[in-house]
């Protein structure tokens, strides 16, 4: 499994983008910086999805929202089931249907 690392600050990712946009390349702030060029690209393009430069990518908001609610849609799910159990559960402790198999 890979290694993982605490997430950059946005003000140094912010400084990472703007030396890209200054004529900088990725490799070469890989080289002089820790984050890989992919991790520099991928700031690079997400900030401008942000600006609405790529209209076909999600932005920021939206990647968070979509986040919050796949969360809130596993967690309701959860819920969902616990539910669903716990009504059959209290059904056959009443004898409101019966335990076991249907005898066929």
């Amino acid at each position: 499994m890979g290694r993982t690392r605490r997430p950059y600050p946005a003000e140094f990712r912010e400084q990472m983008i703007a030396l890209v946009r200054t004529g900088r390349t990725r490799e070469e702030l890989a080289r002089e910086f820790e984050p890989s060029g992919q991790t520099i690209r991928n700031w690079v393009e997400q900030a401008a999805a942000d600006r609405g430069e790529r209209p076909g990518q999600l932005t920021s908001v939206e990647r968070e929202e979509l986040t919050r609610l796949r969360r809130e849609l596993r967690r309701v799910k959860l819920e969902r089931e616990i539910l669903s159990r716990a009504a059959a559960w209290f059904a056959r402790e009443t004898g409101a249907i019966p335990s076991g198999s249907t005898g066929s």
